[in-house]
Order: structure tokens, then sequence, then C-alpha cells
């Protein structure tokens, strides 16, 4: 055998063969060709690299940038192998000029609430084939209701060391500083501009006004968060006594309002979201900050393979803000392959830090012993292409959630935004009744939610339904208002789907978590909703609870309804002093038709953590360890 250790072997010299004749095709070209090389990239035979600046994408100028960074997105649109780099800065960008694209997308809007499905998008990459976005430190600022990002048809997108905000959030937020029975005095923060006009405040942005004030007050010193009510400052008399201050003057005497809370309002309309990755396939988000997202936050739809790693959902400290996102931060509708979120930070949401789920969609009408007619069910999620050749459909009682048979795509048909016809490669099967529901099972991913930090919410830390190996492993959940983690399933409400078969939840910190659910604070609650129990049959199956920390203001810890093969153990469970004035008298573990259960106390438990209440089962059904 010859070694060559020159590097000049056989294909060695095929690459510089190649690398002169393309050298001398530069230089043959002419100086044209030689001008829009230095304008637009740097070519190092292996990655396009294109500077913004040679677009006259600048920052800190408190210009529009959206005409020319289009231009630059058009510009990488033809290499593939790109990356664009950004120097460190802040870039604005005004929606007048931003693309806009009609996009159905999943637990947004009704056809009601918002007739119009156009975005406007900051940044938007559609067909890209790897392409890395090197913000370098980068601030993009969105004026007016924008969503940040899309990439959409892409394969190869990697996004890293970049910001979003908004100038002007349509989240309004105002500190309670003075209270009495008649008078509130309250600070307004300086991004949410307002006007009084009649005695009323007038919260407003570009092109909107705040309309109906969905509200959660925050408490800065517990960091809790509560639903709460603005009327009773609407239906007072507002009148402006410094350029951010107010004072209420009206009956507050049945208000639950605290001073130092902060009030955050907004309207309940998602028209915009946060971000969006929709048909893409291997997207990385890295080191990203998302300091503001209106109407729902990044949301994955139909992609697979996706990370998100250091990605940090918070205000920017020097705004004073408390919230940074509108609804949940981190969602993923139908997706598949893994799913990876780690090193990442939610603090600031009006909804869930994490939700992975499919779509349930209702069997109307039969056409034929393979062909069917479907709905999208829930009033904000319908549109959207749900289903492929080749899928694997997944036969659902909705009453009992009791899967019973499968089909294979063989051709989709559209007959409204609402309504789809399958036709399948074999029969229906046995049991098929019209108003049954089917999910698409080829679309549910493996997720991995590892060393993350989850806070500042006042509903759930991870929502998760997927029938593939989930592991959520050495995070921290501090004080999420309701469950830490929920592992739902349902045909009823949200159409929300996904039987869990594999699911570890190991090394994680829950603290205080479940306070908005007093006194059913279920720190994890395996609840799907069916509403029908089939004896032998189990919704979830094989869930693991171990080597975990437990800091509980009251006694709830594990509630779980139709699941096989559930075990706690090996976890530590301690009595915290905070929001003890919400124990209730419920029991630390509550299982309801449930087989194959194993849980594990320590000594340290006894009397305090030891209640466990059964409900249509059997003592053969559980055991119970008690480790010294």
């Amino acid at each position: 055998m010859i070694k060559d250790t020159n590097g000049f072997g056989k294909n060695n010299i095929k690459s510089w063969i190649f690398c002169i004749c393309l050298l001398l095709g530069f230089v043959s070209a002419g100086a044209k060709t030689t001008n829009r090389l230095k304008l637009s990239s740097t070519l190092n035979f292996n990655k396009t690299i294109i500077k913004a600046e040679k677009f006259g994408v600048i920052p800190n100028t408190l210009k529009d940038m959206a005409p020319k960074l289009n231009n630059l997105i058009n510009e990488a649109s033809k290499y593939t192998n790109v990356t664009i780099e950004f120097q460190k800065g802040r870039y604005d960008i005004w929606p007048e000029h931003s693309p806009k694209r009609d996009y159905f997308i999943s637990n947004t809007s009704s056809e009601i609430e918002c007739p119009s499905k156009t975005k406007t998008i900051a940044l938007l990459l559609e067909e890209f084939n790897d392409i890395t976005i090197e913000g370098n430190g980068a601030l993009f600022v969105l004026h007016g209701k924008t969503t940040n990002f899309a990439f959409v048809n892409c394969n190869g997108v990697k996004m890293q060391n970049i910001s979003f905000d908004y100038k002007r959030p349509t989240m309004s937020e105002l500190k309670l500083e003075k209270i009495s029975n008649h008078s509130i005095t309250a600070s307004v923060n300086p991004s949410s501009t307002f006007d009084i006009s009649n005695g009323q405040i007038d919260f407003y942005g570009k092109n909107w006004h705040l309309n109906k004030h969905h509200t959660i007050a925050i408490d800065p010193k517990l960091s809790t968060a509560y639903y709460s009510d603005f009327s009773p400052l609407l239906n007072s008399q507002a009148k402006r006594i410094a350029p951010f201050k107010v004072v209420f003057k009206g009956d507050f005497t049945e208000s639950n309002y605290k001073k130092g809370q902060v009030l955050t309002v907004r309207d309940p309309i998602r028209d915009q979201v946060g971000g969006f990755i929709g048909y893409s396939k291997n997207i990385e988000l890295k080191n990203v900050n998302m300091h503001y997202m209106h109407g729902m936050g990044i949301v994955s739809q139909f992609s697979e393979n996706i990370t998100y790693d250091g990605v940090k959902v918070k205000p920017r400290k020097e705004t004073g803000r408390k919230i940074a996102a509108f609804a949940d931060s981190f969602h993923f509708s139908g997706c598949k392959g893994q799913i990876t979120i780690k090193n990442c930070t939610t603090s600031g949401a009006h909804d869930d830090a994490v939700n992975i789920h499919g779509t349930h969609l209702k069997v109307i009408e039969k056409i034929a012993n393979n062909k069917i007619n479907l709905k999208f069910m829930h009033h904000q999620t319908y549109g959207f292409d749900a289903f492929f050749k080749g899928d694997t459909l997944n036969f659902v009682k909705p009453k009992s959630l009791q899967n019973y048979g499968v089909g294979i795509v063989k051709k989709v048909s559209k007959i409204s935004d609402r309504e789809l016809q399958i036709t399948l490669d074999n029969n229906l099967p046995v049991g098929f009744k019209i108003g049954d529901v089917v999910e698409n099972i080829t679309w549910t991913p493996s997720v991995l939610i590892k060393n993350n930090y989850f806070s500042g919410t006042n509903t759930r830390g991870v929502l998760l339904t997927t029938r593939r190996k989930s592991i959520i492993e050495n995070n921290v959940f501090y004080r999420t208002g309701m469950h830490a983690i929920l592992i739902a399933n349902d045909a009823s409400s949200w159409y929300e789907s996904g039987a869990v078969r594999d699911v570890t939840i190991k090394g994680n910190q829950f603290i205080e978590c479940g306070y908005n659910l007093s006194p059913n604070s279920y720190v994890i609650n395996i609840w799907p909703e069916n509403h029908k129990e089939i004896p032998n049959y189990f919704v979830h199956e094989n869930i693991v609870v171990e080597n975990n920390l437990f800091k509980i203001f009251d006694t709830p810890i594990l509630r779980a309804k139709s699941a096989k093969g559930l075990i706690f153990k090996n976890n530590k469970i301690v009595s915290s002093n905070i929001l003890r004035h919400l124990k209730g008298n419920k029991p630390s573990f509550y299982f309801q038709q449930c087989k194959d259960v194993f849980v594990e106390l320590n000594k340290t438990n006894h009397g305090v953590f030891d209640f466990i209440e059964i409900k249509n089962m059997t003592n053969n059904n559980i055991t119970v360890k008690n480790k010294k």
C-alpha cells in the first residue's frame, strides 16, 4: 500500500485542477463578475459568506432595514451552503417593507378571531438549503405587529448569536404603587405607550389599540403570576400625573389588586407568532434571545429534527419589562425526528413554556371503505397540511382515547380550510364509526428536554404527548403557576393528540409549582381526557419519575389516570415555607384506573407525603416501597 503523505493523491489532484479552472474562470469573466463577488460574498470553495453591511444592512442607524434585508436574503437564496454575517448592533425593522405570507398556524386564531392569515415577517427564509445566520450579537427591533422570523420549506438552517425585540411590545405593563379603596396610582412601563381619553386609559402601538384586556398580575418579589382583571381600572377615571404615571379614581373595594403587583395586559388575538418553522428539517437555534414574541411563541409545525440550544425567552433587563411571550414560548405541532431543547431559559410568558403534541381530526363522513372526510375541530387549529402520502394514521375512539386500527395514506384532497378527504391504501379498520378521530403517527417526535430553566409563567412548564422516546432531564421548574409537567391527550377540547409510550423524568428540580391550581397543585399530572374507561386499556404507558427534587408548599406531588407501568423512585421531597397559605387536604399521590404502579418513599416522607389514594383500581395494581 502506498501512503500519500504529501496530500497530492488522485482525489486531491482533481480538486486542485477544479480550483485552478474555477479561478481562471473568474479572471476571464471580467471586471463585472469580480465586482459582484466583492460586493456580495467571500468564496472559500466550501462556504459562501455574505456580509450584511455590503448590502447596506448596517446597525445603529435607527432607519428601516427591511428593504435592504430583503435584498440580502434574495442574494443568499442563490447559494447553497451559505452564511449571512451581521455586525453587532441594533437593526430596526418596520412592517411596511417586510415580506407578507399567508400561513395557517396551529393553536393561533379562528376564522372569526382573525379572518386574515397573513403574517408579516422580519427575517424570512424560504426553500433554503444549508444556511447559517450569524448574528454576532445583532439585535433586531421590530416596529409593529411582526413575526420575528420564519423558515419554510428549508433544510439545514442554523441561526445563532442574535436577538429579537419589539420597540413597542403588544403587552402593556403597569406597576401598582399605591392602592386604596377609591384610588390607585400606577407607573406605566416606558415602552407601553398610552393616551388618556375621556378619563379612560388607551394603550396603543403602531396600527393598533388595545381592545380587550386579558390580564396577568405579576408578583415581582415571589416571581409568581396570576390571572387578574383589568375592568376595575377601565371602570374608573384615569388621569395622567406624570409622563408614565397615572392615578385611577373609582371603586376598588372588591378588586384583588396588591401593592407592588405588575399588571400585564394584552389583546387575546393571536394574529402573528414569535417565529415559525414550517415544513422544514434540520433546524438549529443557538444562543438566540427572544425578548418579545407577539401572538404565540416559536411554532414548529410539521418539521423534522429541531434543536434549541441556549434560546432565551426573557425581556431585556434594561427595559424593565416582565413579559417576553404573548402565549407559549416553544410550541411544536405535528413534528417528527428529534426535538432537542437544551440550555434554554423561559421567563415571562402568558402561557406554557413548552408544548409538544399532534392533532386529532374528526371523521365526519365515510365515502368508501377506504375513503373518509376529516375535520379540524378546535377553532384555533385548522387549514394547514396535516397528512402526506405514505403517512400512517391511527384511529382512535374519542371518549376512551382507545387506539383500534391504522391506515396508510394514499391520497389527500383538500375540501376546505376546515375539511379534507383521505384515501387509504387499505380498508377502514374493524370497529370504525363516524365521529372517531385520527392522529398522524408518522409525524411524532422523539424528545430531549435537558438543562433548562423554566419560570415566570402562570400556567405550565412542559406539555408533552408523543409516542416516541422522551426524556425530561436536569431542568429547573421554578414556580410555574400550574403543573410543572402535564401529559394529557384529548379528542374533545384542544384535540391535542398523543399517547406516550416511553417517558423518563429524571434529575429535575421542581420548586414550588402549581400554586394557581391549589388545592390540586400536583407537580406532575398525567391526565388524559378520556371520559370513558375501558377495562385493561390504558392511554399512557411506561413513565419513570426518578432522582428528582420536589420542593413543595403543599402535599400534592403526582396524579395519574389511565397509565400503565408508572414508576416513582429515588426522589427527594421537601417542604417549602413559601405559599404555605395555599395548603389543602389532597393526597400526595392519586392514581385512577392505573396498573403496574410502583411508588418508593423515603423514611422522611412518612406522615407527610405518604398519603396515596386510588380509584377504579385495586391494591394489586400498585406497589409501595418504604426506602430506609
